[in-house]
């Protein structure tokens, strides 16, 4: 991994000179969040021993409310049952080319034994805050399973189509009542000659919001956030164009479109009545 300061990540990450003045300059733990980019091209190898065990140890070092942990993953590295997870996970040869691939499951069966164990009802878990909080504890769980990976100089992509044949897809890992895929994570040694830049993100000032929304402009709300929108789409369509990525939309444009349809959600519209048929009843 070569040399680089905070600012210039930053700068990166942004597109942009930051207009702010930056703290911990060379701390390792920054320059690793701040480098995160996809990546999609890994090269035929196996991980080194003991990744998987590191990488799920930190994955258990997030957060979880109450310490509850509702949450669990599955490895897959088994070439064939990978190849099939990767055919219901949007088809997509990356995860059959990761030597792993982790399917990160928002889990209320642990609970609801344990909540039979003591002889009690369990109410609780019939309700949407117990899904949210599982799904949100596999999401802090992921992310510090891909700092972990990034860490030790792999690459990874998280793959929401986990979420694409919700149903088919617990039958292939014989997942339990009240456990349900929410997304996957593929892994593995980054192939050198297929290179990935940082992506711009939002300008910051369009995701911060300091006491109140917009900071006491919300009257002017929308028209700062046009401009910011506007100001994004022109440091994309600069990214775009220096990857030599023709005919991309604006990422406005391309958002739109994203949701414009019950067809763009890739068949995620069954989802409420998969997690019904998973057990989870919710309220």
């Amino acid at each position: 991994m070569a040399d680089a300061d905070i600012p210039s990540l930053i700068r990166a990450r942004y597109g942009t000179a930051a207009d702010f003045k930056v703290a911990g300059a060379g701390d390792s733990t920054l320059e690793t969040l701040l480098r995160h980019r996809s990546v999609r091209h890994f090269l035929p190898k196996k991980l080194p021993p003991g990744s998987l065990e590191v990488i799920v140890a930190a994955a258990q070092s997030a957060a979880t409310s109450s310490n509850l942990q509702t949450w669990s993953v599955l490895a897959l590295e088994d070439t064939e049952h990978k190849n099939k997870a990767a055919t219901l996970c949007g088809d997509q040869d990356f995860i059959r080319q990761a030597p792993l691939f982790l399917i990160f499951c928002a889990d209320l069966d642990r609970l609801t034994k344990v909540s039979a164990q003591h002889g009690l009802r369990g109410k609780g878990l019939e309700f949407t805050e117990m899904f949210l909080m599982a799904s949100l504890d596999a999401g802090l769980a992921g992310q510090n399973a891909t700092i972990a990976a990034e860490a030790l100089g792999l690459g990874a992509c998280y793959v929401g189509a986990a979420r694409n044949r919700p149903q088919e897809l617990a039958e292939l890992l014989k997942l339990p009542p009240r456990v349900i895929a929410v997304f996957g994570l593929a892994i593995g040694i980054p192939d050198p000659t297929k290179t990935t830049t940082v992506k711009p993100r939002l300008p910051q000032r369009e995701v911060l919001h300091k006491e109140t929304w917009y900071a006491g402009a919300s009257e002017d709300g929308p028209e700062i956030q046009k401009e910011n929108l506007a100001e994004y789409d022109v440091t994309l369509a600069s990214f775009n164009a220096g990857e030599r990525r023709e005919g991309v939309p604006a990422w406005t444009q391309r958002s739109a479109r994203r949701i414009e349809t019950v067809e763009s959600l890739h068949g995620r519209h069954v989802l409420k009545e998969v997690l019904r048929e998973k057990g989870f009843n919710l309220r």
